[in-house]
């Protein structure tokens, strides 16, 4: 688990099972990863043996990332991981019960107070 452990290391592996990315293109796929995190979490997965760094000799520099045959290898993984996190999500703010437990006063009810915390 520590190979996919990580934020966005799933969501790399997702991208990169659709075929050969450059930086620009995962930074772009994911917006929300900041370009340092990405850059960490490739390098990563380089050392796991995850992911081959491809640096072209040109100008400007073109450097692609891609999988290797045991990236490839946790496709069927990665779509349960995906499927189990979506499945997860979905149901966690229901069966949490924190609706329940803190309600929303409407504006027109008088008492308007938290329930209190038991000790």
């Amino acid at each position: 688990m520590e190979v996919l452990g990580g934020r966005w290391k799933l969501a790399i592996l997702k991208e990169l099972l659709a075929g050969t990315r450059r930086f620009s293109e995962l930074k772009r796929a994911l917006p929300r990863i900041t370009q340092r995190m990405l850059t960490r979490q490739l390098r990563e997965m380089e050392t796991d043996g995850l992911v081959m760094r491809n640096v072209y000799r040109e100008v400007p520099p073109k450097v692609e990332y891609s999988l290797t045959e045991i990236g490839r290898s946790l496709d069927e993984i990665a779509e349960q991981l995906d499927g189990w996190g979506r499945w997860y999500r979905a149901r966690r703010p229901v069966e949490s019960g924190a609706d329940l437990e803190f309600p929303v006063a409407d504006s027109g009810d008088a008492d308007t107070e938290l329930p209190a915390v038991r000790t």
